[in-house]
């Protein structure tokens, strides 16, 4: 049973919440097992977005823009998994669907659907970051992030950590994104961190404006979870280079 009341209120106070464990160990080993077929590529979509890890862990040396390079368990994201039928089935669960109607509303899309992995003894320490902003390209902020752990990450392994209610003052800059250097010293952030270690199959729910970062994985185990963002379906893309995106819609019998 998942106390949705007290989980939502601690979400909004706090802009963050544990909903427990959701995944069962079946589940998890079926995606765990199409997360590896997709970095191998013996399981292939088009349209889905890779980005490799880097070698160093820092984070400014990650590359952009190369897809797909080949079979490799070091690829640190994977996005639109939508796509996928193991995946949308999890994306469209009756916990999410439960939690997402009462912080968004009746009608959700997705914005983006993502695996996020740190390979065994590997991954890149991701800096404190907002999700939403200008960079984002759409016509409102986010507000719900859902990320399941698919294998445990403890502290070592370089699991989240949150700001607490850092999302009440909203985005740092209109951009989003990383938080710039002049605002870590202003608002001291690794004085309030607060590691949220997860066994797999739990779920954590993060706020968009939540500062949240990662360290790099000092396990001899792989560290992936999958992490949605629901949003109100009325939302739309404001890129203009290149076609508005068309957002998934979820909880629809899919």
């Amino acid at each position: 049973m998942i106390d949705l009341d007290r989980i939502l209120e601690g979400y909004e106070r706090d802009g963050f919440a544990r909903v427990g464990k959701v995944a069962d160990d079946e589940t998890l080993a079926k995606l765990r097992a199409r997360a590896d077929e997709l970095m191998l590529g013996t399981v292939r979509y088009e349209g889905m977005f890779f980005q490799i890890d880097t070698a160093s862990g820092s984070y400014g040396d990650l590359t952009y823009g190369k897809g797909y390079e080949g079979p490799s368990l070091n690829y640190r994201k994977i996005e639109k998994l939508e796509i996928d039928p193991l995946y949308r089935a999890w994306i469209n669960h009756p916990v999410f669907e439960a939690i997402a109607k009462r912080v968004i509303g009746p009608d959700i899309v997705i914005y983006r659907a993502l695996l996020m992995s740190k390979k065994a003894n590997g991954g890149t320490n991701l800096p404190w970051h907002q999700d939403g902003g200008k960079f984002w390209g759409i016509d409102r902020e986010p507000k719900l992030q859902v990320w399941t752990a698919l294998d445990d990450a403890p502290i070592e392994a370089g699991c989240v950590e949150v700001f607490p209610k850092s999302h009440l003052r909203g985005l740092v800059t209109p951009l989003g994104g990383v938080v710039p250097d002049n605002h870590l010293s202003d608002r001291t952030p690794d004085m309030h961190a607060q590691p949220l270690p997860v066994k797999a199959g739990e779920v954590l729910l993060i706020h968009n404006h939540t500062w949240h970062r990662s360290g790099v994985n000092r396990t001899t185990s792989p560290r992936r979870a999958f992490t949605v963002c629901y949003m109100e379906a009325a939302t739309r893309c404001t890129r203009k280079k290149r076609a508005p995106r068309v957002f998934f819609p979820v909880f629809r019998g899919a």
